[in-house]
């Protein structure tokens, strides 16, 4: 501990806020940077969320130095801002487990620390829990604070709109914080981010105000209605003088800032000051995105979740190599602008996920036909559904986990009318390290009952490219094609297109003794545990014969394969990775039920349960989707 000591003199003896509280506030800035250096060192050889972390550590240490935690309670949003946040209260010692089969969660979560809040992996919903939360606190009459911390562009999502609605009705003395990087994961774009860049609040006039609310209510002037009639009449006053709209205080919500948010000792007078006003406040803050290290500063997007790095060069260790097989994701904005340029109907559109998903490729070919809409997942579907119904084809690409955001517009908006939108559901199945909040486990339970809507998932990344090129062809209607996050099997994946009509699955490989059937990639890894098995049953003088589909479609099924599957085999396995409850393996269930086929059926898929993070491979060995489980289920 030795060298502990010496390279972190303060933050060795922090083990909890209690431990903060014991310093000054000018010791402050150097445990700030003492963990923002903790910070860097662990993630250049075990990677997380590196930027959006180092720029919110002042503004952790600064409540939780404030505030009386975890009685007061800290809502994060996004949670990807708090790695800071998990070395301040306990877990300093398991740091370097963080996103690791069995270590620390990726995102803060109730189930790890008391500290942690609520769950935090998808964005926008902290200002709707703060409020509850600010809610319980004043019916049980518990002096306790609720701050919600947004950022990362989270204030985008149509959730905080919604939460900051009921804030200005529902009565609470919440305080919220907007953590103002400009940046989601990519540059924040729409017209909040330029209202953000450009409003202005003055520092003396706040000051003047803050007093004065101090003095009105000593006096016992400002009950309810009298607070707001006074604040409706500033907030007149106020764009009268300083020329100005302030959005938040239409709201009826007190705002404070633009500040410097990488200032500790500024943030903890601020904090000090307004944590006992009454009412709803807002303290907006700027910070800079991967703050203190330079290479995350310049490319914060890049460096939001970077992989290993070397710390010194700042280079990074990791990305695709020469001749091996592309990402998914590659594929898929290759493909598009392919398509594009042969299709002049066809537009792209993400929620804040350009260089996640690729169509950073075609916002560089085609500027004016790639729309990046914020961290709204609703407004995606919608909007695309708007473009779709005047004759655009838009491929919208949402990951699995945040389309179930917009579950109701793809109902409402897209499949009521059958409208050409490409719904792309990239990082479909278990994803890895980021765990249960962003594994692609459900998509295809959940959309398999709606009508009009065609649910593809290719076998690889040629596969792929025939499903995007069928999809935007004339009379194909709704389309959903469902791909993982990673590596595809190829490298030489640039094949010419060909048209793969609508529920048309393909035979593998024949065989008498068992029947398998997988849709999506997973069929590589059942291919080679079928492969491995009838080469061991022959090593052992045995004859094993396994028959192979590749079903392609969830909706519509192969009729035809299932027809032939059902009279032929007594024994069928089916193989998906997505839930088991309510996906393809229930759906050739349901068929042979009402057909009258009675084969012995065998599903593999997740289990109803949400699966922890880990590495990729982990967590497929732990759910039984691993080569080995698949060998094992078929003999």
């Amino acid at each position: 501990m030795a060298e502990d000591s010496s390279k972190y003199p303060l933050l060795k003896d922090i083990d909890s806020p209690f431990d903060l509280k014991k310093l000054t506030v000018d010791q402050l800035p150097q445990v700030c940077e003492e963990i923002r250096q903790e910070i860097i060192d662990v993630l250049s050889h075990n990677p997380g969320h590196l930027a959006s972390s180092l720029g919110a550590v002042e503004l952790t240490v600064a409540l939780h130095y404030v505030f009386n935690t975890p009685e007061d309670r800290l809502v994060w949003d996004v949670g990807h801002q708090a790695y800071a946040h998990k070395i301040l209260t306990g877990r300093r010692d398991r740091f370097r487990t963080n996103r690791k089969f069995g270590g620390l969660k990726p995102f803060p979560s109730p189930e790890e620390s008391l500290y942690d809040t609520c769950t935090c992996g998808h964005a926008s919903n902290s200002i709707s829990i703060g409020l509850g939360l600010a809610v319980a606190a004043r019916e049980e009459g518990s002096s306790r604070k609720v701050v919600s911390i947004i950022g990362d562009g989270a204030m985008s999502g149509g959730l905080a709109f919604e939460g900051l609605n009921n804030v200005a009705s529902t009565p609470n003395n919440m305080l919220i914080i907007l953590n103002d990087n400009n940046m989601s994961i990519d540059s924040s774009v729409g017209g909040m981010k330029q209202y953000l860049l450009h409003l202005h609040t003055s520092p003396t006039y706040n000051n003047i105000r803050f007093k004065a609310a101090q003095r009105f209510s000593r006096m016992g002037w400002l009950n309810e209605h009298r607070r707001k009639m006074i604040l409706r009449f500033n907030n007149a006053m106020k764009s009268i003088l300083f020329n100005q709209q302030n959005l938040f205080e239409g709201f009826d919500i007190r705002y404070f800032g633009p500040t410097e948010g990488n200032n500790v000792v500024e943030l903890v007078r601020i904090l000090q000051e307004i944590k006992e006003m009454k009412g709803p406040k807002l303290l907006h803050i700027h910070t800079v995105k991967g703050k203190g290290y330079k290479a995350a500063e310049r490319e914060a997007t890049i460096w939001h979740a970077p992989g290993m790095f070397d710390v010194e060069s700042g280079k990074r260790l990791s990305g695709d190599n020469a001749g091996q097989p592309p990402k998914y994701q590659k594929v898929f904005g290759e493909t598009l602008v392919e398509l594009a340029r042969e299709n002049p109907r066809i537009v792209g559109v993400t929620p804040a996920m350009p260089t996640g998903c690729s169509l950073d490729i075609m916002m560089k070919a085609m500027p004016d036909r790639a729309f990046d809409v914020g961290i709204a997942e609703e407004h995606a579907v919608t909007f695309s559904a708007g473009m779709a119904k005047d004759g655009l084809i838009p491929f919208c690409n949402i990951y699995s986990s945040f389309a179930q955001r917009a579950y109701d517009n793809i109902i409402h908006d897209v499949a009521i009318l059958g409208l050409p939108v490409v719904l792309c559901l990239d990082r479909a199945g278990l994803v890895g390290e980021d765990g249960p909040t962003h594994h692609g486990a459900f998509d295809m339970a959940a959309l398999r009952p709606i009508p009009n809507l065609t649910i593809a998932s290719p076998y690889d990344e040629r596969e792929l490219r025939n499903l995007m090129y069928s999809a935007q062809l004339p009379e194909q209607g709704t389309y959903v094609i469902r791909y993982p996050r990673g590596k595809s099997i190829h490298a030489d994946w640039h094949t010419p297109f060909s048209f793969i009509p609508k529920g048309k699955g393909r035979k593998l490989k024949d065989g008498t003794d068992v029947a398998v059937l997988t849709i999506g990639p997973i069929g590589n890894v059942a291919s080679q545990a079928i492969a491995e098995l009838e080469q061991a049953a022959e090593a052992n003088g045995q004859k094993l014969s396994i028959a192979h589909y590749d079903m392609r479609f969830l909706k519509p099924l192969d009729e035809e394969i299932l027809q032939e599957v059902g009279a032929k085999f007594r024994k069928v396995v089916t193989i998906e990775d997505g839930a088991k409850a309510g996906g393809m393996g229930s759906a050739v269930l349901e068929y042979f039920a009402d057909h009258h086929l009675h084969p012995e059926v065998l599903r593999l898929g997740l289990p109803d349960q949400f699966v922890e993070h880990g590495t990729v491979s982990e967590l497929y060995a732990l759910v039984g989707l691993d080569k080995e489980s698949i060998k094992k289920a078929i003999i």
